[in-house]
């Protein structure tokens, strides 16, 4: 994962990703309790892209929030 501080808050296990929702409350504008509440009736939600073509070995986390977005990529390796 090239993503410098976000390193840690971000970890990829055999079965997918955990995300620190905290960093994606703040990335969305979010406030903690918000973050939840709107998680909680799906519309803050995430997908995952893994890369084709000259992406290969790349997945892109993506997370939204209304008309908010925030996307980090990543190198498809397992910590």
């Amino acid at each position: 994962m090239n993503q410098g501080s976000s390193n840690a808050m971000i970890r990829h296990l055999e079965d997918g990703f955990v995300v620190d929702a905290m960093l994606v409350a703040r990335k969305l504008g979010l406030s903690a309790d918000a973050f939840w509440r709107e998680m909680k009736r799906g519309i803050v939600y995430g997908v995952v892209e893994r890369g084709e073509g000259a992406d290969v070995g790349r997945i892109r986390l993506t997370f939204r929030y209304r008309a908010r977005s925030w996307s980090v990529t990543l190198d498809d390796t397992v910590e």
